[in-house]
């Protein structure tokens, strides 16, 4: 047994708060999740490789499928949430066993945004450390149209 809970309620409640915790903490996040990925993405291609990890893309891509998951786990949620039966609204026996249940299968996902979320932090980091490039694309210089071969005084 070694490992194992010794009282399963126990440990099943704790865990249940663990999800719960770790969904709340992340719905800060949620709305913007995807931008957040989109730019990380975005300046991670336009960053010099000295400045760059080899694990962050993967990193990346563990963050977008993760969140993939989490938007279907959360439609089917919302079925879920259609389906109790009249009366079995937030608070209730019924409602409470489901929310607990879609908090545990996202659980595995949320750990994967706390786990490797912080690669966005970093990715953002290293594009402030980049060297800026100019604004404006340095045009040659022009000539004057009085110089040259046909031009006229005025």
């Amino acid at each position: 047994m070694d490992g194992w809970p010794f009282d399963e309620d126990a440990y099943g409640r704790r865990a249940a708060v663990r999800d719960a915790d770790t969904a709340a903490a992340f719905s800060g996040i949620r709305p913007g999740a995807r931008q957040l990925l989109a730019t990380a993405r975005l300046q991670l291609q336009h960053l010099p490789a000295h400045l760059t990890r080899d694990s962050w893309p993967g990193q990346l891509t563990i963050l977008e499928e993760a969140l993939s998951h989490l938007d279907a786990l959360d439609a089917q949620w919302r079925q879920t949430r259609a389906q109790l039966p009249e009366g079995a609204g937030p608070g209730s026996d019924a409602y409470v066993d489901a929310l607990d249940e879609h908090h545990a299968e996202c659980w595995s996902y949320l750990d994967d945004w706390a786990c490797h979320g912080r690669v966005i932090l970093d990715i953002q980091a290293a594009a402030r450390r980049a060297p800026s490039r100019p604004k404006r694309s340095q045009l040659p210089a022009l000539t004057s149209r009085r110089s040259g071969h046909g031009a006229r005084g005025r």
